[in-house]
């Protein structure tokens, strides 16, 4: 794989492209201008909207794109590369003649439900993998095929890719799996450890209801009425909310948020991979991720599992991106430097991959590395021309994960606000706040989705992220946030791995969130004074789900219990003169929704009560953050 320099080329998609996909997509797109790799063909828009049938009768509206000589496509059989995507199969015209001109087939198709196909669409339904299955059999039977399909796709094209794999069709020799490919949505991605994604499930409803409507007075309401306006209105209620002018978007927001319990609901392989990977596919797969996007750790999981499983190669490669941001040198207001985005991401990088497994060219595409993660802070932490923070980094790669060599090192929690690497020696200590869901920490960045401005930033309220408010203080300045940081570091500290916290905590009502960010502190600078607060990843855990999943067992109050918080894995240099830092709290807004600790069924509660949490840093119940330190950079 090329990791090329971002340059002045750099931008999204080109404005015509822009247009027919959603803004979170549209850096999804080659740069304008981009050639790579040397055109073999011409390239022809074979077939427009051809209806491939599936199982149930159902017809996938497809677009055929294919080598040509002189107006004419090429007689030979060839390789098949297939995206399934419900965001307009026509958004990825151009990327689909630039495949073809380099020796592919390539097939564009509406989901089910979608634009042009037929069926009804859901946002999560088996028949999303079964059609993949029978357009996959059917596509390499057709006589410009040569029996051998590849799948590519960003998000929710990745889910169908991943999904059709579960099935195993014979045809299908190789993916590459793009911030998508849900290992549990129950884990993460929909729900959280217990929690409901609420800001993100919403939000993108939001954004296809209003794109979907065909009515004016609908396009009008969406439009006039802000979702972030809708984000305090929690729960909502079914019929009484502005998604209720569409049952079917409606109806999938409201099972995802009241179905808590883990059961045969959330087995489907479209939310369950993990429940399926004994079936998959044993074929070369590519798991892309970042260390800021939704599925982060479905991405390692998948990766680590069929890693396992399958005797064929399976890679990963994690940059310091949001979702769908892999060609860009940032997330958020923190700047990485220009070797971190991909510029050729969806182009020569995928093309090394499937020449290789589709075409048997010999580029060693098969010696790389299993790993390849991006350390995030090798930086001098100045403000850059666009006024982000330069944290830098570097590519590291890896035959293992976490990386050979590395040490899972206990940190612990401390009455005086401290973490040191030294347990408490008092028998009773503990940290006691008062957390009332009315006022929930606001969301800053993180893995949250692109429409709640994921990334990394200063953890500051910030008029940015509802609901904060003025006067704009630090998130440490909240009494609702318990702080544990080291002193300032005497050497670069190098954390490259899965991040787990054990906390030991108590609450006075019979339900509560646990939160936990891990905070790279940057001291006071010129260009930032009173330093810059930089969160590097986090996580959340409910307690009426603490220790089951199949069902919910509340909290005895006053009781105090051990939780698990597993943060996303990241990668990341804490400099000298930095601190580690862990903030504890009950609520991360709106990207969570906000627990309103009655016990009553989630989704449908009507009250709302403060509760007393209760840090437990003793010798009795040491509570600790595990980093995984990495030998330095080599």
């Amino acid at each position: 794989m090329r990791l090329l320099l971002l340059a002045a080329q750099f931008a999204s998609a080109p404005s015509n492209l822009r247009a027919q996909v959603p803004a979170a997509d549209a850096s999804r797109m080659p740069p304008p201008g981009w050639v790579g790799s040397p055109k073999q063909y011409d390239a022809l828009k074979v077939s427009a909207d051809l209806m491939i049938p599936t199982r149930d009768g159902k017809r996938m509206a497809t677009d055929v794109y294919r080598p040509a000589r002189n107006g004419v496509p090429v007689a030979q059989p060839l390789p098949v590369l297939l995206n399934r995507t419900p965001y307009n199969k026509a958004a990825l015209a151009e990327l689909a003649m630039w495949y073809a001109e380099r020796g592919y087939v390539v097939a564009l198709q509406d989901t089910r439900g979608r634009y042009k196909s037929e069926g009804t669409f859901s946002k999560v339904q088996p028949a999303d993998a079964t059609d993949g299955y029978d357009v996959i059999e059917w596509l390499a039977k057709q006589p410009y095929a040569n029996g051998t399909v590849g799948m590519w796709g960003t998000s929710f094209s990745a889910h169908t890719a991943a999904g059709a794999a579960q099935y195993n069709p014979p045809s299908l020799k190789s993916v590459v799996l793009n911030m998508g490919g849900l290992a549990n949505g129950w884990d993460h991605g929909v729900r959280y450890r217990g929690t409901y994604e609420m800001g993100r499930q919403l939000t993108w409803a939001w954004s296809q209801l209003l794109a979907d409507a065909r009515s004016p007075d609908v396009k009008a309401l969406l439009t006039k009425e802000k979702v972030e306006d809708w984000y305090n209105v929690q729960p909502m209620r079914r019929g009484l909310n502005p998604l209720s002018v569409d049952s079917q978007y409606e109806g999938w927001y409201f099972d995802f948020f009241e179905h808590a319990d883990y059961d045969a609901y959330w087995k489907d392989p479209m939310l369950a991979w993990d429940e399926h990977y004994a079936e998959t596919s044993d074929i070369p797969m590519m798991h892309v991720g970042g260390w800021y996007d939704i599925f982060t750790a479905g991405t390692f999981k998948n990766f680590t599992e069929l890693r396992k499983l399958k005797k064929t190669p399976q890679r990963i490669v994690i940059g310091p991106w949001t979702h769908g941001g892999n060609n860009r040198s940032y997330a958020g207001d923190v700047a990485y430097g220009d070797s971190a985005g991909i510029v050729d991401f969806l182009t020569d990088f995928h093309l090394r991959w499937f020449d290789h497994y589709l075409k048997g060219v010999p580029n060693r595409v098969d010696k790389d590395p299993a790993v390849r993660v991006f350390v995030m802070g090798s930086g001098d932490g100045r403000k850059d021309a666009n006024g982000r923070l330069l944290h830098g980094g570097y590519w590291r790669t890896s035959h293992a994960w976490p990386v050979t060599g590395t040490r899972m090192v206990p940190y612990y929690f401390h009455a005086d606000g401290s973490l040191q690497s030294t347990k408490p020696k008092a028998l009773q200590s503990k940290t006691t706040y008062t957390f009332d869901p009315r006022h929930p920490v606001p969301t800053i960045g993180g893995g949250a989705s692109a429409r709640l401005k994921d990334g990394a930033y200063n953890q500051r309220e910030d008029p940015r992220f509802p609901p904060s408010a003025a006067p704009w203080l630090p998130l440490r300045s909240r009494a609702d946030v318990v702080v544990f940081q080291t002193e300032p570091l005497a050497e670069d500290m190098t954390v490259i791995g899965p991040i787990t916290v054990k906390l030991f905590a108590s609450a006075t009502t019979v339900d509560a969130d646990f939160t936990a960010k891990l905070v790279d502190v940057y001291p006071s600078s010129t260009d930032w004074p009173g330093g810059f607060d930089l969160n590097i990843t986090d996580a959340i855990v409910r307690g009426r789900y603490r220790a089951t999943r199949d069902h919910a067992v509340m909290l005895q109050p006053g009781r105090v219990y051990e939780f698990t918080i597993d943060p996303f894995p990241t990668a990341n240099v804490f400099k000298k003169g930095h601190r580690i830092r862990v903030d504890i709290s009950s609520s991360n807004f709106p990207r969570f929704d906000v627990n309103p600790n009655t016990g009553e069924p989630l989704g449908k509660n009507r009250r709302m009560v403060t509760t007393d949490i209760s840090i437990q840093h003793s010798a009795t119940y040491p509570s600790h953050i595990v980093l995984p330190l990495a030998p330095a950079r080599p």
